[in-house]
């Protein structure tokens, strides 16, 4: 499995969201992306995380960082998700785990010693002009938001 390393160029993506409305990488440019990879919708950490990114916003934007997570999960799945948080960032549906290959999110992993296949919990930072500026791979939902920010100031 490939990891992304800072410096590396982000790679690129479009994918449909919570609303299905195509997002892509290439709609960022300009300005940072805290960009998050999580396992489900509506489960105990995810939520945790997401939340953590929705309180968030207010910091990240003055930070000139806008958020993105993306999952397996299909689209109503995710407005669900949304509607059920307020989420208010796009919720990006990657059911065929192409984008999580490129990035290097989806692997096997142990859960309750158990080997599956899934997504490996991880943030990114990227900058305005596509380039990886921060890659965490493992990341706890709660360090999702501190670790960018400490790579924002």
């Amino acid at each position: 499995m490939v990891r992304l390393q800072v410096g590396d160029r982000a790679p690129s993506f479009s994918l449909v969201d919570q609303n299905g409305r195509r997002v892509s990488l290439a709609d960022f440019h300009g300005t940072r992306l805290l960009l998050y990879f999580y396992p489900k919708a509506n489960t105990p950490g995810c939520t945790r995380q997401a939340c953590s990114v929705r309180d968030a916003a207010e910091s990240l934007q003055e930070a000139g960082a806008a958020a993105v997570g993306i999952s397996p999960d299909k689209p109503d799945k995710l407005k669900q998700f949304d509607d059920k948080c307020g989420l208010r960032f796009p919720l990006l549906s990657d059911p065929d785990h192409k984008v999580a290959e490129a990035y290097g999110v989806w692997g096997v992993k142990s859960r309750y010693g158990k080997s599956c296949e899934g997504i490996i919990r991880s943030s990114f930072l990227i900058d305005e002009d596509g380039y990886v500026l921060q890659a965490t791979y493992d990341v706890k939902p709660e360090d999702t938001v501190p670790k960018a920010q400490e790579a924002l100031v």
